[in-house]
């Protein structure tokens, strides 16, 4: 059976006419570039504040994106919403009276402090609600209320992030890894459902803690967006000689998926995970790291999460994008040159001839490991490499998915790996 996925949009018309068909309809063209009532929003969606283990206040570190030329941002901290009167101790703080001299320099009149019993400073958190009124500018910049749903199965971290929730959602929990991923995405579903209020649920870091596999994400339903990178220091996003890396495990997820269980794909963020927003740069978990650019025809949280949800958009550590184009025979990328940086294009997918059977990595004593199974090198291969500006991959029509990777000659300026170079990632296309 022939079959596409609309990743991109060139109109109003089209997008109104995509929106309403399965995401394995075909279309006769895509093309992700601005123009119109399309523009191209940057923002970070995973980000920890003083309401949980950051080192900073909402309203500054609102500012510091807001600052950066981002145009939207979503709050994540754990296991809680910035929605209810909270009173710290200032020296306690992650950010001590640092972060509090910057935030009393910053908003002097904003400031709500008090004198505890113990003679201790004390000052109010600001809530989302408020902190957004200040910052929000219509069309420029948006803060999204967000959480961190922080779960585990035994000794392993299961996190993942709801954006633009209503209401708390507090960790399901489940009788495995995978089980515990499905009851946190269902939940965060069935209040999406029930409130009418548009949100979408993403796996955090599959390899902190080498927490997920891809078998244990694979098969989840209702989930269609993980982190492929994310910037916190700690992640392991390359993984190690016994841990797949996290674009291995995309690519291992995409050709189960789409060529065993009939499941949408899996679509690729990069994030922050910013903890620390003092000393810049660091080896610290710090903000401007990963970033998504999503292609939508206003700033609001409705707007840019119906794009997501349709893969309108990229993910980026540092290359932008000028378009992206593929009308179900070919795939083109473009690159926005800045100076005499320069461009490698991979394309990779998995053809459907490929085997997908996988084989548990054993120990020492020859038990299986807790780790993603090996798989032939045909899934994720490079099927072509090209330089320069843009690239053209032409499809064979025996591919389930092709995505393309671009990685500048530039370093990152402060990367969560050492020796990182600055990426882009297109989201994966089924060809016709």
């Amino acid at each position: 059976m022939r079959r596409t996925i609309p990743l991109f949009l060139c109109c109003l018309a089209l997008a109104c006419a995509a929106l309403s068909v399965s995401p394995r309809t075909s279309v006769e063209a895509d093309a992700l570039q601005s123009g119109g009532k399309l523009q191209w929003y940057k923002g970070n969606m995973h980000t920890h504040s003083h309401w949980s283990d950051g080192d900073d206040y909402l309203e500054m570190i609102g500012a510091w994106y807001r600052d950066h030329d981002y145009q939207f941002l979503v709050f994540t901290d754990h296991n809680i919403l910035a929605n209810k009167e909270r009173w710290v101790v200032v020296e306690k703080t992650k950010g001590g009276k640092k972060a509090y001299d910057k935030l009393k320099a910053a908003y002097p009149e904003w400031i709500e402090e008090r004198t505890n019993d113990d003679g201790a400073l004390e000052v109010r958190l600001r809530r989302f609600d408020e902190v957004s009124e200040r910052l929000n500018q219509p069309g420029k910049f948006l803060l999204i209320q967000g959480e961190e749903i922080s779960d585990s199965f035994h000794r392993h971290p299961i996190h993942l992030n709801a954006s633009n929730v209503k209401e708390l959602v507090a960790p399901r929990h489940g009788t495995s890894i995978a089980e515990t991923i499905q009851n946190n995405v269902d939940a965060v579903m069935n209040q999406r459902e029930r409130t009418g209020q548009p949100m979408i649920i993403h796996l955090n870091h599959p390899n902190f803690g080498y927490a997920v596999t891809a078998e244990d994400l694979m098969r989840i339903q209702g989930e269609k967006f993980f982190e492929v990178y994310n910037g916190h220091p700690g992640v392991h996003n390359s993984g190690d000689e016994t841990h797949a890396s996290t674009e291995r495990i995309w690519d291992i997820v995409l050709a189960q998926r789409l060529g065993r269980l009939d499941l949408p794909v899996m679509y690729g963020l990069a994030t922050d995970d910013g903890h620390n927003y003092h000393n810049i740069p660091s080896r610290a978990s710090e903000p401007g790291r990963g970033w998504v650019m999503v292609l939508a025809q206003e700033l609001t949280a409705a707007a840019l999460i119906e794009s997501l949800e349709n893969g309108h958009f990229y993910s980026s550590s540092g290359v932008v994008l000028e378009s992206v184009r593929s009308d179900g025979k070919s795939l083109t990328v473009k690159a926005q040159s800045r100076g005499d940086e320069t461009f490698t294009f991979e394309f990779l997918g998995t053809r459907k001839s490929t085997p997908l059977d996988g084989e548990p990595i054993l120990d020492k004593d020859g038990q299986p490991l807790a780790t993603t199974h090996r798989y032939s090198d045909k899934v994720g291969e490079v099927l072509k490499t090209s330089s320069g500006e843009s690239a053209t991959y032409e499809f064979d029509g025996d591919e389930l998915y092709v995505r393309c990777r671009v990685t500048s000659s530039q370093k990152h300026p402060n990367p969560s790996e050492i020796g990182e170079h600055e990426r882009a990632w297109t989201q994966p296309v089924i060809p016709e």
